[in-house]
């Protein structure tokens, strides 16, 4: 099948598939013989830093020759980026090919009447299918939202269960406190799989210790507060945790309990019999990479992507502006899905700023208005105006900018990858500034 064609089948699934649960999904990969039963699995949950997690563990792995599949959601810069194999993406061809194989069986689920999986659970068989055919060692594979519930979670052959930072956010789905949300994210954890998560707030980790204990499942608690801090700077951190010494290129305060959480993951690994050696942990770590967050675009001024999108993401944020940039003006864009605590959001970072621009993420039936962002923004900051477009934000971010200014642009991961691409064709931009 032409690639556009597959996507365009893909889109289409909207108007059919959204079933809450995983009896859809179930029957649908029961139809195209349960390749998901043929891969081992780290699954990740959290509400922040799984994407992170997943490419320090992908990096250390695939150092480690381990052939390693990728299932991240959402996307930044291209819809194939959400299956990879050792950081390549599914191609074309591949993915057409393997849509000729679901199409016949969603045709047929239609005939039968039966409910039809959604787009996500789509991609998430389409996935297996790929990572069986190429015959992966080890597939890591991120929920879309939650665990208990996520289409993800259909698999049975999990050997570690990694539960990232739990913080408020998508409470319509999944509950209105931490522990009902913990015992969403926790819901990943099988029988026999180890668990490793990180310092959480008291409510989540009584959640994660209860179904660890429930299940007889080992635990283990990766603890930034122990972790020695080497030296830090916007190029690299260096820190000890545990005897072993790490370099890391992703900037952000937050990335050392995201580095501490991976490192105890592939220790877990290890004691599973993976055989990872020390000196490839190490350049593992110190080759990861991961983009929008906290990514340094541009310099003189700075210009700083991230996709802070929930009370907890933006106080990391504030926490990594403060270490960076303390003393220097900050200019910020801002663009937010109004489904979110947008609200919360401002009052953390607004006051900090010189002056904020507000955005309405584009092509996207959540999008907050610009005009609706500002007011709130007014609340915390009354240098604000509202921006018409992307593109007009970045025009207005960069004109205000001083050579020694910060421009940060956060709010939702929604619109990442093209206000990435519209600093980068910004007229005066250098590449190698970078």
């Amino acid at each position: 099948m032409d690639y556009r064609k597959a996507r365009s089948y893909i889109d289409e699934a909207h108007r059919f598939g959204g079933e809450m649960g995983l009896d859809v999904i179930t029957r649908f990969l029961e139809y195209l013989g349960n390749p998901q039963d043929d891969l081992r699995f780290v699954h990740i949950a959290g509400t922040n830093g799984k994407g992170s997690v997943g490419a320090y563990l992908e990096a250390v792995l695939v150092e480690a020759g381990y052939r390693v599949g990728r299932f991240i959601s959402p996307t930044l810069y291209e819809y194939r980026e959400r299956i990879q194999i050792n950081g390549a993406y599914i191609t074309e061809e591949d993915f057409g090919r393997w849509m000729d194989q679901i199409v016949p069986v969603m045709e047929k689920m239609k005939r039968e009447g039966e409910a039809l999986p959604s787009p996500f659970e789509i991609e998430t068989a389409l996935s297996f299918l790929y990572y069986r055919e190429k015959k992966c060692d080890l597939v890591l594979l991120e929920c879309g939202m939650g665990g208990k519930t996520d289409a993800t979670n259909v698999i049975k052959n999990t050997e570690l269960a990694v539960i990232t930072s739990i913080s408020m956010d998508h409470m319509e789905y999944l509950g209105d406190t931490l522990e009902k949300i913990a015992r969403q994210k926790a819901g990943i954890i099988k029988p026999g799989a180890s668990v490793v998560t990180c310092s959480q707030q008291t409510e989540a980790a009584k959640e994660i210790e209860r179904v660890c204990r429930q299940g007889g499942n080992l635990l283990t608690v990766g603890r930034v507060e122990n972790a020695e801090k080497i030296e830090a700077d916007l190029e690299h951190q260096t820190f000890s945790y545990g005897g072993q010494r790490i370099t890391i290129h992703l900037a952000g305060s937050h990335q050392l309990e995201n580095a501490v959480l991976a490192l105890v993951g592939v220790q877990a690994l290890v004691q599973r019999g993976y055989k990872i050696t020390r000196e490839q942990i190490r350049r593992g770590f110190e080759k990861a990479q991961w983009s929008g967050r906290f990514t340094i675009l541009k310099k003189e001024p700075y210009v700083v992507v991230d996709g802070a999108h929930n009370p907890d993401a933006a106080e990391k944020l504030k926490a990594s502006l403060e270490m960076y940039f303390h003393g220097r003006k900050l200019i910020f864009l801002m663009g937010v899905l109004k489904d979110k605590q947008y609200d919360k959001i401002a009052s953390i970072l607004a006051p900090m700023a010189k002056e904020v621009i507000t955005l309405e993420t584009p092509d996207n039936g959540r999008a907050l208005s610009a005009e609706k962002l500002a007011e709130t923004v007014r609340k915390y900051n009354g240098r604000v105006q509202a921006a018409k477009s992307l593109s007009d934000a970045v025009d207005q971010g960069m004109n205000l900018a001083e050579k020694e200014d910060v421009v940060v642009a956060f709010g939702s991961l929604s619109f990442t990858g093209e206000i990435t691409r519209l600093f980068r064709e910004w007229k005066g931009y250098r590449r190698e500034e970078c």
